[in-house]
């Protein structure tokens, strides 16, 4: 059986529902191999990203599942993004999340943007109507693009994939989770990624070829 890996995760140290453990138990009984805790900052609590530490290592160092400490700089000023990002990696953080212009939120214009040009980025997620421009920004940066599982960010998710198609961009199926039910399975990652209109080929890359490379490019697989 295929195993997952989600590299977009949020637990109650920001506005998730679950511990840390609790999220990578769970994640774990649904066949995942690797998840990241990105939990959700800006300046405000942003030097609180290594209480984790901890929690994580002692998951790591019991259970058959990888757990990666993240963040996830989220609505915070344009001007402060990549400042943000790099205090992040700082702190510990191995995958740095930007919140992007979803179509479900009032995320600030031109957050896409200086999240694509931010060298301590990783990923943009849900980034809703995205250009070229900066879709070619992002791939000149090597930022990765995220597919959504989640209710309301994946409204976006076909223009996604379409941009990504056009401009050579490497997609990631993440699920943004915040409660218990928002956890999936690799045969729903699959089916979201088909549902973004992506080709069997291209489903693949998203959701087993491309997350590896990026774990692999941290030093973690």
């Amino acid at each position: 059986m295929n195993k997952r890996i989600d590299l977009h995760m949020h637990s109650l140290f920001s506005d998730g529902e679950l511990l840390p453990s609790e999220l990578a138990r769970r994640a774990l009984k649904l066949n995942h191999e690797v998840i990241a805790i990105t939990d959700h900052v800006d300046y405000s609590n942003v030097e609180e990203i290594p209480k984790i530490q901890a929690a994580i290592d002692d998951v790591n160092s019991n259970w058959d599942i990888t757990v990666v400490l993240g963040a996830e700089v989220t609505h915070a000023p344009v001007e402060s993004i990549d400042g943000i990002a790099k205090r992040a990696k700082e702190l510990g953080a191995k995958i740095v999340v930007v919140h992007g212009e979803t179509l479900n939120e009032p995320v600030t214009p031109g957050t896409n943007r200086a999240a694509v040009e931010s060298e301590y980025v990783d990923i943009l997620g849900h980034p809703g109507l995205i250009t070229k421009e900066e879709a070619e920004i992002a791939l000149e940066n090597d930022i990765y693009l995220e597919i959504s599982a989640r209710k309301g960010h994946c409204l976006g998710n076909g223009h996604v994939a379409n941009i990504a198609r056009e401009v050579g961009n490497k997609l990631l199926v993440n699920t943004d989770t915040h409660s218990p039910d928002n956890i999936i399975t690799f045969e729903r990652s699959r089916e979201v990624a088909l549902g973004a209109g992506l080709s069997e080929e291209e489903v693949t890359k998203a959701i087993v070829d491309n997350p590896r490379e990026l774990l692999k490019s941290k030093g973690i697989l």
